[in-house]
């Protein structure tokens, strides 16, 4: 009897396969990668040589503690024992709300406004971020497609199997996240100006608390340990540095690139929590209470970005 999770009786594809396929869709998504990874390297490169290379150990300094500021809210799990179904869902739906705030405020906003400041047209300022929300979407539908979500040889295993594969997918997302925020951090620092650079990089620390608390509960409802879960959301926080190096060199060299990586940012947060965690999250009959979290969520969130931004 064939697999229900496959399309046929054929043994499941490898994630080798999956990646190495020469069809249109994998070639989308290499295409998508490698073009992503040249405009990250070329920005950093950028904040090494660029007329702003000075203030770099700001900008270093600025991520670094965004992700210490992660490692907080990570740690805070590591106390977290056995974790109910309902109790899952309530916390998946509170960090969909965190994450939809955090693409509305944190991020289409500012790059609406940093576009504009750069086009000085507001029509074309959306067209850049909508421009980038595209590439968010297309990243996000590349990885849902090629990522591994067979076992090579037996196929999806256990009722699990399938939340396990999204909460990684939405982790994945938040790590993405991380990185806009950390350029956000490096742009403030471009000028040596500690007004503008150290309130910025204040507001985007204490978000970063429970996002890594976030984190670390999404990935312990695939099964794994407090403190696995932790170390890893502890890993997210180290595209914060990164970020902001990236970010120091795109006032130096690309501009526009600034704007279009906020909005890739929220258009990947934004598909995988309509397309994964929400309907993971009504999955088991807890609609009430996940819609409830993600209300909850949604509210702290816009708090830490409106009040404290």
């Amino acid at each position: 009897m064939p697999d229900p999770l496959t399309s046929s009786g054929a043994p499941p594809r490898s994630w080798f396969a999956r990646f190495s396929g020469t069809g249109w869709g994998g070639r989308a998504f290499w295409s998508i990668l490698i073009g992503v990874t040249l405009f990250l390297l070329i920005c950093g490169y950028g904040a090494f040589v660029g007329a702003n290379k000075q203030n770099l150990h700001f900008a270093f300094l600025g991520g670094m503690s965004g992700f210490a500021a992660t490692a907080m809210g990570a740690v805070v799990a590591i106390a977290l024992r056995d974790i109910a179904a309902r109790t899952q869902d309530i916390m998946l739906g509170f960090a969909a709300g965190m994450m939809l705030a955090a693409s509305s405020f944190s991020l289409i906003l500012p790059g609406i406004e940093a576009a504009q400041a750069l086009c000085e047209n507001q029509s074309l300022a959306a067209c850049v971020v909508v421009a980038g929300l595209g590439l968010g979407v297309a990243l996000m539908v590349g990885l849902d497609r090629f990522v591994p979500h067979e076992h090579e040889k037996s196929g999806r295993r256990g009722p699990d199997a399938q939340r396990i594969n999204r909460v990684w997918l939405f982790v994945l997302a938040i790590t993405l996240h991380n990185l806009p925020e950390g350029m956000a951090i490096g742009v403030s620092f471009a000028n040596g100006d500690m007004k503008v650079g150290l309130p910025l990089t204040t507001a985007i620390a204490i978000q970063d608390i429970p996002e890594g608390l976030a984190v670390a509960l999404a990935l312990r409802v695939t099964g794994i340990s407090a403190l696995r879960a932790a170390l890893i959301a502890v890993g997210s926080g180290l595209m914060e540095p990164i970020g902001a190096v990236v970010g120091l060199g795109i006032s130096s060299s690309f501009a526009l690139g600034y704007p279009i990586a906020l909005g890739l940012a929220a258009g990947a947060m934004i598909f995988v929590v309509s397309h994964e965690v929400i309907p993971e999250t009504h999955r088991n009959g807890h609609e009430t209470p996940a819609t409830l979290g993600l209300m909850l969520g949604f509210g702290v969130m816009t708090f830490l970005d409106t009040a404290l931004g």
